[in-house]
């Protein structure tokens, strides 16, 4: 796994690691968080949809090369989009793909699609069952929630959460900062990264696990011990443990651009559609992304979509007491590979000889243009 971090010479820098070879003057990944002087950091995706394309295609030249060796023209390539991207960057994608790299097919699949195919092959679901669930895909930069049926999403029911890792790695930050913490300015957005994916967890209640820390600090409260240029340093974890992923269920707490919690938002989706495939995607639930991966965080999601699917259910009993209902199951599933669900579902769908079908051929791209990849098969239903 390559971040999506790439490091950039300034414009007006005096020094470059490749002098003779400007262009191939940056770093991306792991080697882009380096502190070097005269480079900018770039993210060159945000909330899912690539917002800088020069430096997306910079970064895509550094993992074909460099980081899978191989040559693109011998290979075709699956790349994958979020659920709410528009057409012109999936036509973008593929002048990059054909031109650039000169791949010979090319097939952009939907995450949501991929994760829940990865799911279903790891639950062991018996074979030729259809392709139908929620997927809640929660990664670094947005969360979205995707109702597929049949394999098919439902584009008018999609949603997305403008909150997910890095809301609760940059919270974090706040936190300590807020403490005057003795951490390094050059590495605090890695200490709050460490502290979210090795400490934080999901509360059943929040004034609980409040009273908790305060009638024993000491059993709850933790230190993360780094180093740094200076010397080791040692950072007091407390609240921000259970207070960072609780913004998924009580956003308002945090900020008032978004204040709807996620288990409402996953509820008004599967209401918001046909009301035949309910039932079905009220009981299969499926989560994906390192994001959803917070102790408990299952375990919670799975009991308020429950309480409001009983809300519902209670309300109809007393409006209709003769009638014969039976409430809604929900269930959310979990597997091994979950933080790589879209990785692994894409992996497994393009060992299907069949798959080479639904690739945009380069003749076609030659003939046609970039517009063969303006419109998703997975869209054309429904």
């Amino acid at each position: 796994m390559i971040p999506t971090f790439i490091a950039t010479r300034a414009a007006n820098s005096t020094s470059a690691a490749y002098r003779d070879a400007e262009d191939l003057d940056f770093f991306i990944g792991e080697e882009a968080q380096i502190p070097r002087h005269d480079y900018n950091v770039d993210f060159p995706i945000r909330e899912g949809i690539v917002s800088n394309w020069s430096n997306m295609e910079k970064y895509l030249q550094r993992c074909v090369f460099q980081q899978l060796r191989v040559d693109p023209e011998d290979h075709y390539f699956l790349m994958t989009e979020p659920p709410l991207n528009t057409p012109e960057n999936r036509e973008y994608l593929a002048e990059i793909m054909f031109e650039t790299f000169n791949v010979p097919g090319l097939n952009i699949a939907v995450q949501a699609v991929l994760a829940l195919y990865a799911s279903m092959l790891n639950v062991k679901k018996s074979e030729g069952s259809e392709i139908t669930g929620t997927v809640i895909d929660s990664g670094d930069g947005v969360t979205h929630i995707v109702p597929v049926v049949s394999g098919f999403v439902i584009g008018s029911c999609i949603r997305h959460i403008p909150l997910a890792g890095r809301t609760v790695t940059n919270f974090i930050v706040d936190q300590l900062r807020s403490r005057n913490e003795p951490v390094p300015a050059d590495q605090i957005l890695n200490v709050a990264r460490a502290i979210k994916e090795q400490y934080c967890y999901v509360c059943p209640d929040l004034v609980k696990e409040y009273n908790k820390y305060d009638a024993n600090p000491e059993k709850h409260f933790a230190k993360y011990t780094g180093e740094s240029t200076t010397g080791p340093f040692t950072v007091d974890v407390g609240y921000e443990r259970f207070l960072g992923p609780e913004l998924f269920f009580n956003p308002e707490i945090f900020t008032s651009d978004f204040t709807t919690p996620l288990p409402d938002v996953v509820d008004g989706v599967i209401q918001a559609c046909p009301i035949d495939t309910r039932a079905k995607l009220y009981n299969y639930i499926t989560l994906s992304g390192g994001s959803t991966l917070f102790r408990n965080f299952t375990k919670r999601i799975e009991r308020d979509v429950r309480l409001r699917v009983k809300e519902r259910y209670d309300y109809m009993c007393s409006q209709y007491p003769d009638a014969d209902t039976k409430m809604l199951e929900v269930n959310v599933v979990t597997h091994p590979f979950q933080r790589f669900a879209v990785w692994f579902g894409g992996s497994m769908l393009a060992m299907q000889p069949e798959s080479y079908t639904i690739f945009h051929t380069r003749e076609a791209y030659l003939e046609y243009g970039p517009r063969i990849a303006r419109t998703n098969v997975v869209f054309n239903s429904l």
